[in-house]
């Protein structure tokens, strides 16, 4: 198993806004050869978001990020002032996994 994330840090008072343009976005995942899942995180301090997916692999993650698809589901840019800077990717290969009635 394979994880992206990016990291947000969002404006003050934008966070309504950040969350419905996630809610309301063509993502262009489904169906995508080893994508597993994908979550919108908020964490406990204002403004601290997290876009997570989950991947078979690194190699399936990959041909994502080389694909039309990907192309397509980022080609759109997000309004000026809701996110300071820009978000910080972060990528994990899976050591251990647990899940009920399953260890891998």
């Amino acid at each position: 198993m394979f994880i992206a994330m990016n990291h947000f840090e969002v404006e003050e008072g934008r966070e309504q806004e950040f969350e419905e343009l996630w809610r309301t976005r063509e993502t262009y995942l489904d169906g995508l050869a080893g994508f597993v899942q994908f979550a919108l995180l908020k964490g406990d301090e204002a403004g601290q978001y997290i876009s997570h997916t989950v991947w078979s692999d690194r190699d399936a993650f990959l041909a994502w990020t080389q694909s039309d698809a990907f192309r397509k589901a980022h080609g759109g840019r997000m309004p000026e002032g809701i996110v300071k800077g820009h978000p910080r990717a972060r990528f994990w290969d899976s050591v251990i996994v647990e899940e009920a009635g399953l260890t891998v």
